[in-house]
C-alpha cells in the first residue's frame, strides 16, 4: 500500500537542530525573492516589465527548505511562478531581472518573459506556461536520469489546479511503473486562478492522489523551511535509493493575485491576514533573533546586502540592450550529430 502519511513530523521522534549557517541561509534565499518580487511588481506598474506576471510573494520557504534539500546536479522543473524557484538555483537576480525586462542580458537572452526562464548550468528546466505541461516533462527528465544511471532525481513542481490534468495520473502510473527518480511536488497555495481548491474536487487532501498508485505521498507545511527541507530530504533519500517517485503536497499561500491582473476579490481579508500572520520570512527572522542563531545587526547586515543587490538588478536591467532582431530565430533548435538524423 501506498505511504500516505499527514504530517512529516510524525516520522521524528526529535526535532532536528540546523546549523546557524543553514538558518540565514533560508532566511536570505526567502528575503532575496521576496525583494526581487516586490521590485518585480513596481517595475510592473511602470511599465518596464511586459505581459504575464505571477509572483511568488508568501511561497518562499518552499524554495529556501529545497535549496538545503536536494543537490546542484538534480534537475528542477516548475510552472510559470517560477521567480523563485530560478533565483533558489542559483540563477542570478541580475539575469531573471533583465529577463523580465526583456533584455538580451536575461536569463534566456530575453527571449523567454517572466513564465519561461531555463539554465542548463543551474538544472532548472522552467519556468513552463502550459498548466501542468511541467509533469511529463519532468517524469521524462528522470527517465533520462534513470537511463544513464545517476542517482541524480528530477524535482517536478505543480500547482493544485494543475493536479487535476489528466498528464498528472499517466506520469504518476509510469514513474511507479518504471521505478523513476521523480519528485513530485504540488504547491497547494488553494486557488487555481481564482477557483479554490473546494470547487474543484471533493478530495481536499491532494497528497491522497498518490495512494492510487501506491505512491509514498505526504503534505507539508510549506510555510516553514524546516518542514520543507525535512519533507524533501526524505523524500530523496527514498528515491536516491531505487525506490521511486515520491509525491509531497506542500501547502503554502500566495499573498498577491493569482497574476498582475488579478484583485483577488475571491477571498476576504481575514483569510489573507491568517496566512500573513505565519508570513515565512518574518517567522524565520523571529526564530533566529529569539533563539539567539544570530544578531540583529547580523540580520541588518543580510537586509542591507539584499537591498544593494536588487538595486543592482534593476539598473542592470535598465541599462542593458534590447536583444537584437536578427536573434530572433537563433536557439530555438539544436541539431545533434546522430546519424540516422543524416
Amino acid at each position: 500500500m501506498a505511504q500516505v502519511v499527514q504530517k512529516t513530523k510524525s516520522r521524528r521522534k526529535k526535532k532536528p537542530v540546523y546549523s546557524k549557517e543553514t538558518y540565514l541561509q533560508w532566511y536570505e534565499t526567502m528575503l532575496r525573492i521576496r525583494r526581487f518580487e516586490e521590485r518585480t511588481l513596481m517595475a510592473y506598474g511602470q511599465q518596464k516589465v511586459r505581459g504575464f506576471c505571477h509572483v511568488y510573494i508568501g511561497q518562499e520557504a518552499i524554495a529556501a527548505g529545497m535549496t538545503t534539500a536536494i543537490r546542484p546536479e538534480d534537475a528542477v522543473i516548475t510552472a510559470y511562478r517560477q521567480h523563485g524557484i530560478a533565483i533558489s538555483r542559483g540563477i542570478s537576480t541580475k539575469a531573471c531581472m533583465a529577463e523580465l525586462f526583456g533584455k538580451a542580458t536575461g536569463v534566456v537572452k530575453g527571449k523567454g518573459g517572466s513564465m519561461h526562464f531555463f539554465s542548463k548550468e543551474h538544472r532548472f528546466f522552467g519556468g513552463n506556461g502550459i498548466v501542468g505541461a511541467q509533469i511529463p516533462i519532468g517524469t521524462g527528465i528522470a527517465f533520462a536520469e534513470k537511463y544513464k544511471g545517476t542517482d541524480n532525481l528530477c524535482v517536478t513542481m505543480f500547482g493544485d489546479g494543475a493536479a487535476r490534468q489528466g498528464a498528472l495520473h499517466e506520469s504518476f502510473n509510469m514513474a511507479m511503473t518504471w521505478k523513476l527518480p521523480v519528485l513530485y511536488i504540488c504547491e497547494n497555495n488553494q486557488y487555481a486562478m481564482g477557483t479554490s481548491v473546494e470547487r474543484t474536487s471533493n478530495v481536499l487532501d491532494l497528497y491522497k492522489l498518490g495512494a492510487a498508485f501506491d505512491m509514498p505521498s505526504e503534505t507539508v507545511d510549506g510555510m516553514n523551511p524546516e518542514s520543507v527541507h525535512e519533507a524533501l530530504l526524505n523524500a530523496a533519500e527514498h528515491i536516491r535509493s531505487g525506490k521511486g517517485p515520491f509525491y509531497l503536497e506542500i501547502k503554502t499561500y500566495r499573498y498577491k493575485g493569482h497574476s498582475v491582473s488579478d484583485p483577488a476579490k475571491y477571498r476576504t481579508k481575514e483569510e489573507l491576514q491568517q496566512y500573513k500572520d505565519q508570513d515565512p520570512v518574518k517567522q524565520t527572522e523571529l526564530n533566529i533573533l529569539t533563539k539567539k542563531i544570530a544578531t540583529e545587526d547580523e540580520i541588518k547586515a543580510i537586509k542591507e546586502k539584499i537591498k544593494i543587490e536588487i538595486d543592482e538588478a534593476v539598473k542592470f536591467a535598465e541599462a542593458s540592450p534590447l536583444p537584437d532582431p536578427g536573434e530572433l530565430y537563433t536557439d530555438n533548435y539544436v541539431q545533434d550529430d546522430y546519424p540516422y538524423l543524416t
